[in-house]
């Protein structure tokens, strides 16, 4: 097992140091089918709410260079094969900071609770906000359901019309432009 708390205290101020806030840090099995784990970064640029490819790439160099350096003073972060995984969190993007119940209010939610309360376990609705650490969602079901934030297991928005035509779309332009570049060879 890898220490979370610890992997973000080393990653946290690589990402700040990009101007990105850090959504997520999870290690969990890695689709590569090799048996290794991977250890999801998820990040946003604040001003878009995403991450390009090449902001993923220069938050993997970084954190992969924080990670030698503490691995090199001695300190075993996660033990066993890994990958790197750093991502955008997405349009369905996991709620994990207070601010993700607040910024996120008005859309639909998923979200599944560590043990039941009043008799439920797993919500979906409109999410209503959060207030004192209290996240209140307007579950289709049993209506307005409010309780603590640390009692949530995992939660995400779902996919809607309502989020796609919310979400900021990235800067496209020049997207369809191509580059040819022709190869030299060598002389022999």
């Amino acid at each position: 097992m890898a220490d979370i708390a610890r992997l973000e205290e080393i990653i946290r101020p690589e990402a700040e140091a990009l101007g990105f806030d850090l959504v997520r840090v999870k290690m969990m099995p890695s689709e590569a089918g090799d048996g290794a784990q991977a250890l999801q970064i998820m990040a946003e640029d604040p001003a878009t709410g995403q991450l390009v490819i090449e902001q993923c790439a220069a938050l993997s160099r970084a954190v992969s260079d924080a990670m030698d350096a503490a691995e090199q003073d001695g300190e075993d972060l996660v033990q066993g094969a890994y990958h790197l995984e750093v991502s955008s969190p997405g349009i369905d993007r996991p709620l994990t900071r207070p601010k993700d119940y607040s910024d996120w209010a008005g859309h639909e939610a998923k979200i599944s609770l560590s043990e039941k309360i009043d008799g439920l376990r797993n919500l979906r609705g409109i999410l209503v906000g959060i207030d004192d650490d209290v996240v209140t969602i307007d579950d289709r079901k049993a209506g307005s359901v409010a309780f603590p934030r640390n009692a949530i297991h995992a939660a995400k928005l779902v996919l809607t019309d309502e989020l796609i035509a919310a979400t900021q779309p990235l800067d496209t332009a020049g997207a369809e432009e191509v580059l040819e570049v022709e190869e030299e060879k060598a002389d022999d």
